[in-house]
């Protein structure tokens, strides 16, 4: 439901936020022209009436409707006049109504299940402009305030009250241009920035006792994207969508000293508060045919919170956070590539908190950082679009796919003045499946550098957390895969797999 939910949203506000400068003539009959045209190519059933004063074409009565897949319920949108002018340059201004609601109705397992409510759009009434031809038209928009806001929700067939749920959206200051192409498929170019995004969540649950209220804001947002759109689709069948050429790649950033949100609350009788900074942020996705990209970064984020269970408030802060993932979405035979990276890089608690469990200072409480970057080549052997296939694979009835080749590009882990260093590069028989137990035979060398690992365990034999007996099995192990490095208390490590099944640590056979 969710997501129809944001496509419906997405394709409706797609007519509201868009842009660019004048080509040639165009009239306010083909601006209409193509809006109908392309809500209804992406599933909606549209309905309205039109009507015509000198260089205003009028349409009341605005209605747009798209079902959510397997009859889960519907969204759609209504106003109740826009208005078209044309404005003798060869120019187009549309006028939406300052408020409109969008309606949302999901469907249960039964009709007491059912939910229905509705989110409010408003705007200052600023017009769009819109320029060029038929066949490629721009949208140059402008606002001082737009806002997104839940009105009245009913569960069950039951208002709900409305202290119950509230959620407010809100951006100053946009500016948004978008650069429209229409042929056999739809291509968008759009840009954007804001000076602001609020939001503004909470809710308070009387039966449960539950409640809580949440708010943050963000300072000098960008967007910048481009999107491919079929001229027919069934947004019911993404697959379908993605043959014909559906895509979509665009990234999200608002800039240095501009994050911040807090939140309080009471979850299961137990009450907690937090509050949060960050420096500056990106997130990106691409999405097409072929694959998924998708990152996110975010610099110095800080979280403060307090909860009912710790007797005291807890920081936490970090350099820096992000994600980056790469995987094939199309069934092939074929190899494709794949990517994974998670980095926490310098992840530091307070003194307070070490000393729960180090109250002395044996250890070094230097932050923490954990880095691992990966890139691969596997093949996907399911429609993952398929129900029937997906269904199949959950079921371990058919393999989802085959690890062809595994690059460790980076690895480091570094805590408690330790820190593990290493690249690997290894490729897989997956017609082997003996040798390592189910998995695909691997061959290939991983190069790993440890330091700081005896002073490590001698802090921790120091603090009663190891005894004696167990610092001789791992310094053992240790000395077992490891060669003393250059450095002082350093080892380093040659791993190999090799293509008979043999592993060798440092030359050394141990399997």
């Amino acid at each position: 439901m969710s997501v129809s939910l944001a496509r419906g949203g997405a394709a409706a506000l797609l007519l509201v936020i868009s842009s660019q400068s004048a080509f040639a003539d165009l009239t306010a009959d083909e601006v209409w022209a193509d809006w109908k045209a392309y809500m209804t190519s992406t599933g909606y059933d549209v309905t309205a009436s039109e009507s015509r004063s000198g260089e205003t074409l009028t349409v009341s009565g605005f209605e747009a409707t798209m079902a959510f897949p397997e009859e889960d319920g519907e969204f759609s949108l209504s106003m109740p006049e826009l208005s078209l002018t044309e404005n003798g340059d060869g120019t187009v201004n549309v006028l939406l109504p300052e408020e409109f609601p969008m309606r949302f109705r999901a469907a249960g397992d039964g009709a007491d299940e059912e939910i229905e409510g509705e989110l409010l759009f408003a705007h200052d009434g600023a017009p769009m402009v819109v320029s060029g031809d038929a066949s490629n038209m721009v949208y140059d928009y402008a606002t001082a305030m737009m806002t997104l806001s839940l009105g009245q929700v009913t569960a069950e067939g039951d208002k709900l009250p409305e202290d119950l749920i509230s959620f407010a959206l809100s951006m100053k200051d946009v500016a948004a241009k978008t650069t429209m192409s229409i042929a056999d498929t739809r291509s968008y170019d759009q840009n954007m920035t804001a000076g602001s995004l609020a939001y503004n969540f909470a809710f308070d649950d009387p039966e449960s006792g539950d409640k809580g209220a949440f708010k943050g804001e963000l300072l000098n947002l960008s967007f910048t994207g481009d999107s491919t759109i079929p001229d027919q689709m069934d947004t019911a069948d993404l697959a379908a969508m993605m043959a014909a050429g559906f895509g979509f790649d665009g990234a999200f950033a608002y800039t240095q000293g501009s994050g911040s949100g807090s939140g309080s609350g009471d979850g299961d009788g137990e009450e907690f508060s937090f509050e949060t900074s960050s420096q500056g942020g990106e997130l990106a996705v691409k999405m097409t045919g072929e694959g998924l990209h998708y990152s996110a970064m975010q610099k110095q984020p800080n979280v403060s919170f307090t909860t009912s269970d710790l007797p005291f408030p807890v920081a936490l802060s970090m350099a820096e956070t992000g994600f980056n993932l790469e995987m094939p979405l199309a069934k092939s035979d074929q190899e494709q590539d794949f990517a994974l990276g998670v980095t926490l890089r310098e992840f530091a608690v307070p003194d307070m908190l070490w000393g729960m469990f180090d109250p002395t200072g044996v250890l070094p409480h230097d932050p923490a950082s954990v880095v691992i970057d990966l890139a691969g080549k596997g093949k996907v052997l399911f429609d993952m679009f398929n129900p029937e296939e997906a269904e199949a694979v959950e079921n371990g009835e058919m393999m989802p796919g085959e690890l062809n080749a595994l690059t460790i590009r980076k690895l480091l882990v570094s805590a408690a003045g330790a820190q593990l260093t290493g690249t690997g590069d290894f490729t897989f028989d997956n017609s082997d499946l003996e040798s390592f137990d189910g998995m695909p035979a691997p061959a290939g060398v991983a190069k790993l550098t440890l330091t700081g690992a005896n002073g490590l365990i001698d802090s921790l034999i120091k603090m009663g957390l190891m005894t004696e007996q167990d610092a001789m099995g791992a310094r053992m192990m240790m000395g077992m895969f490891g060669v003393p490095g250059d450095g002082e208390d350093t080892l380093n490590s040659e791993i190999e797999f090799t293509e008979e099944g043999q592993i060798l640590a440092n030359g050394q056979r141990i399997k």
